[in-house]
């Protein structure tokens, strides 16, 4: 009852967004772990909710971190507004547990899949939206097929991987540093067995941090390929040219599992949905460059596959 007075009273005692001409920002709590802000076009009606599900790390609602701040999912978020196209995009719960001071180590990756099921269930009992869109972004690509419900009218990927996410991860290293590739494929051998480990070079520390290992042995043992085989609505699969954590082949391969999917792939694009036209520099820099917009073709192409 305390749970159901608290809802109530946050989704009518909002702050926001309501004078005329602007879209209306509503923010509202799903349940314990989760809330986020639910943003409606102007004159505050549309057929269409898209879910949009954040990225791996401590990402909050607008996309950002402590010293990340792109805003992305939130200009994502504004920009589909702008098509007529509401959202709901919210913090990840370990972001409120770090906000309070209070954080559970034995959080896990099915506890994010579990969150995601939550939001889709929570707006479709509501019964406001004709049809609800899920969008994943990077991890939240994954949860979000996973967490998909006959209720989910078409699910969107944006720069999600098509492999496991230990393969993904040494796939980088390989790139990045090939001399640590061995060691990185012997600890993901370990944990792939449930087993933790302090047997790595102190270069992968921060990948391999021995309080994160369980929740990668939880995320690793699914295969994205396989779970998008197998979802049976429209589906969207964007990825960026300029993306350094997910390269375009991802794409290719979600896109292969799932031959009825749309691919797109946006020129210059890179992994925070921004346009870049130089190096890996100003790529990496832009993480943190919040003046810059988010890809135009990117939200064409999400508003035509929602519209249509």
């Amino acid at each position: 009852m305390r749970l159901s007075l608290l809802v109530f009273l946050l989704i009518f005692n909002f702050i926001g967004f309501s004078q005329e001409g602007n879209p209306l920002e509503t923010d509202i709590v799903i349940n314990e772990h989760i809330e986020g802000s639910l943003l409606l076009p102007v004159g505050g009606q549309s057929d269409y909710l898209a879910i949009i599900i954040a990225g791996s790390g401590p990402t909050d609602r607008n996309g950002n971190q402590n010293f990340l701040k792109s805003n992305n999912l939130k200009k994502l978020a504004q920009s589909l507004a702008q098509e007529n196209i509401a959202s709901f995009r919210y913090d990840k719960r370990i972001v409120k547990q770090i906000r309070k001071g209070n954080v559970d180590k034995n959080i896990m990756f099915d506890d994010f899949v579990t969150d995601a099921s939550s939001v889709i269930n929570y707006f479709s009992e509501k019964n406001q939206f004709k049809s609800i869109y899920v969008i994943g972004h990077s991890q939240g690509s994954l949860v979000g097929m996973m967490s998909i419900s006959d209720e989910v009218s078409g699910f969107i990927s944006l720069a999600g991987a098509g492999q496991s996410i230990d393969v993904v991860i040494t796939e980088q290293i390989q790139k990045m540093a090939p001399g640590l590739t061995e060691d990185a494929k012997k600890t993901f051998e370990i944990l792939k067995k449930g087993e933790t480990t302090t047997d790595y070079p102190p270069a992968l520390a921060s990948v391999f941090n021995i309080d994160t290992q369980p929740f990668i042995s939880n995320w690793m043992q699914y295969q994205p390929k396989e779970i998008i085989s197998k979802v049976d609505i429209p589906i969207l699969i964007v990825n960026g040219t300029k993306d350094l954590q997910v390269s375009v082949e991802e794409a290719n391969q979600l896109k292969e599992a799932n031959p009825k999917a749309q691919l797109v792939i946006i020129e210059n694009m890179n992994h925070v949905l921004f346009i870049i036209e130089g190096d890996d520099l100003e790529n990496s820099k832009s993480y943190n460059e919040s003046f810059r917009p988010i890809s135009t073709d990117l939200v064409e192409a999400i508003s035509s596959f929602i519209k249509h």
